[in-house]
């Protein structure tokens, strides 16, 4: 696990944006297209706007979901909500949004799950304070879900239940990206670099895993 210490929440935006048009550029040049995955919650909302109006080639893109909220359309609560306000209308064809409309969403999310690519090129990852990633969450049956790449939880966090990419999805990726700020997460993410299997993201266990964060952890090795 890479980790890279910024100042502050614009340098991490800065930072991870410029990780995510590097990895656009080498899966475009090694295999015609980039397959991103990105997570809910307000972290990686400036990120997207600074891809937005960066390089990347959005035609060679296909920007995933990593989870969502199951909630109606257009609510506030969904991510896809947010990707929307965020991203230009030339970026939102980019957009493969989680199917959780859908009246069974067992069956739903198997077809999400025939629609991704064998490999993500980055999976966006953030962290709470409790240690969930993506809505693997604390104490629900999901976490321990190892036959499927998307999954249901099957219990609600914070007011809804969720879809979700797995582990099996995540360590299988060609690269994961964490970027974490905010307050009271200092304890999750010491966690997070012990792999401290007792919160979700612990285990997470892709080997070309990078950490931006403006947490500072002062015995922990940092990558300039």
């Amino acid at each position: 696990m890479v980790s890279r210490l910024v100042p502050d929440p614009e340098s991490a935006a800065v930072e991870a944006a410029r990780i995510v048009e590097l990895a656009a550029e080498k899966a475009i040049a090694d295999r015609g297209r980039f397959n991103l995955a990105v997570s809910g919650g307000t972290t990686p909302w400036r990120m997207l706007e600074l891809l937005a109006g960066s390089s990347l080639n959005w035609s060679r893109t296909s920007l995933f979901q990593v989870d969502e909220r199951i909630a109606p359309t257009g609510s506030r609560q969904r991510n896809l909500t947010h990707l929307v306000l965020t991203l230009p209308l030339i970026c939102q064809a980019a957009i493969r949004p989680m199917p959780v409309g859908a009246a069974d969403l067992p069956t739903a999310a198997a077809g999400y799950e025939y629609s991704l690519p064998d490999r993500f090129d980055l999976i966006h990852l953030g962290l709470g304070p409790d240690g969930h990633t993506a809505s693997l969450i604390p104490d629900d049956p999901i976490l321990e879900v190892t036959d499927r790449l998307v999954a249901i939880t099957a219990g609600e966090y914070q007011g809804t239940r969720r879809m979700s990419l797995t582990y099996r999805a995540i360590n299988r990726a060609r690269m994961v990206l964490f970027l974490i700020t905010g307050d009271g997460k200092e304890e999750a993410v010491g966690k997070l670099y012990a792999g401290d299997k007792s919160i979700p993201a612990g285990r997470v266990e892709n080997p070309n895993t990078t950490v931006v964060t403006d947490i500072d952890m002062p015995d922990r090795e940092t990558a300039s």
